[in-house]
């Protein structure tokens, strides 16, 4: 129980995030002494990271990633979780031995450039450096929104978080992962440290065989036209919605309350149109120009808009 004069949902979100070094991390999942041991991991030369936002497209990039690298995935011999093939390296939920894992590694991520392995840096510019990152990021309005809807199914969070209040926490950057708008900057403005391939939710919405394209050529991998097929028809929002193995369905009520709300909710452009007023929208806009401006990167805020600053 909050003590007097002590805000109850203020509390319930102290006790759900922790914050380490600039970040905020979830408390159940994740520890300083994980955060930190990150950054001593030992990278392979053909490793594969993917590092998103929160709610910016992860599971469907998994999904590409795991069904372009793993052709077990593709003809349904193998059953294993998303989650599995290209774990999180800060959310180790099965508390796996990343050095046991056989080449080429797949990886997840939400972490900022400055907290990823340091190995990864270390090795950039050296003739033997073959690992790659992938950064899909995706327009803020719609992540804001996706972001707010998982916050809902938290089981965690033991009060009622209203939409303008989250608002003011997604912008100010109090959310799990902090602020988008520093994550964006950062990963884009040491984009010469690492070698990176920049993808937009938007652009994989649009096109999502150009996308997988995009990322064979990346990764240097030849898949015939029927495997290209294959991966494109799997990873369709609505084939991925139906597949228990990458919807993450199969996370327990304790990490995720489905009565509240589906992990892959509409996968859509525009969404927040349903949720922002227009005032709030001016206002986010305003914010982005100030926080954004200066850089040049484009994001489509409606799929039947050509793409937009």
């Amino acid at each position: 129980m909050a003590t007097m004069n002590q805000d109850p949902l203020e509390e319930s979100l102290k006790a759900l995030l922790f914050k380490h070094k600039g970040i905020y991390f979830e408390t159940h999942f994740t520890s300083r002494e994980v955060i930190d041991e990150i950054e001593r991991m030992e990278i392979r030369e053909d490793d594969v990271f993917l590092v998103t936002y929160p709610k910016s497209g992860t599971i469907w990039t998994q999904q590409i990633l795991s069904l372009i690298f793993n052709e077990g995935h593709r003809n349904t011999t193998e059953q294993i979780e998303n989650i599995e093939r290209v774990p999180w390296i800060e959310y180790n939920i099965y508390n796996s031995d990343f050095s046991s894992r056989p080449s080429p590694r797949l990886f997840s991520s939400h972490l900022p450039y400055y907290l990823m392995p340091k190995d990864l840096r270390f090795r950039m510019g050296k003739i033997y450096a073959f690992f790659q990152i992938i950064y899909v990021s995706r327009n803020p309005k719609d992540v804001l929104v996706s972001f707010y809807h998982f916050y809902k199914m938290n089981p965690y969070l033991k009060c009622t978080i209203h939409w303008e209040t989250f608002i003011n926490l997604f912008i100010s950057g109090k959310v799990l992962s902090s602020s988008w708008f520093d994550h964006l900057r950062g990963w884009y403005q040491h984009k010469e440290d690492f070698d990176i391939l920049f993808l937009t939710y938007e652009e994989m919405i649009k096109d999502l065989r150009s996308a997988v394209l995009k990322i064979c050529k990346f990764v240097d991998l030849k898949l015939d036209d029927q495997a290209i097929d294959v991966v494109v028809e799997k990873a369709t929002f609505k084939n991925m919605k139906h597949d228990p193995l990458a919807n993450y369905t199969f996370l327990s009520n304790e990490l995720l309350d489905k009565s509240k709300g589906s992990f892959l909710r509409k996968g859509i452009v525009g969404d927040w149109k349903n949720t922002m007023t227009v005032a709030q929208s001016e206002m986010f806009d305003k914010i982005y120009k100030e926080k954004m401006g200066d850089l040049p990167i484009k994001f489509m805020w409606e799929i039947n808009e050509e793409t937009a600053s």
